[in-house]
């Protein structure tokens, strides 16, 4: 009966400390470049954009389909930084836990 116990108790701190990752990766910024920094987009670590940044040199019409690629490849480089950064978070808020190799909680 301890070690139910003890499995609860592990079990509500580790939803308390997984609720406090969840807020923390609402807040926490990346930023994806791409064009050597001429388009930058930045992200929450949630997946939400904030920001895109486009150098006014990128806007010419016969240029469209090279600004297009540039704002899909920041986004991308954002997406894996913070895909990454949420990737350190959950295993922080796991550490000692028994779980199971490649296993993801849901976020």
């Amino acid at each position: 009966m301890k070690d139910l116990m003890g499995l609860m108790k592990s079990a509500q701190a580790m939803q308390s400390k997984m609720q406090d990752a969840q807020a923390e990766l609402e807040r926490l910024e990346v930023e994806g470049q791409s064009g050597a920094g001429l388009v930058r987009i930045t992200l929450t670590a949630k997946g939400q954009m904030k920001s895109l940044v486009i150098d006014p040199s990128l806007l010419k019409a016969d240029e469209g389909e090279i600004l297009e690629d540039l704002i899909v490849t920041a986004h991308e480089d954002a997406r894996k930084k913070a895909e990454r950064l949420t990737e350190e978070k959950m295993r922080d808020v796991t550490a000692g836990l028994p779980l199971p190799p490649g296993m993801k909680l849901p976020f």
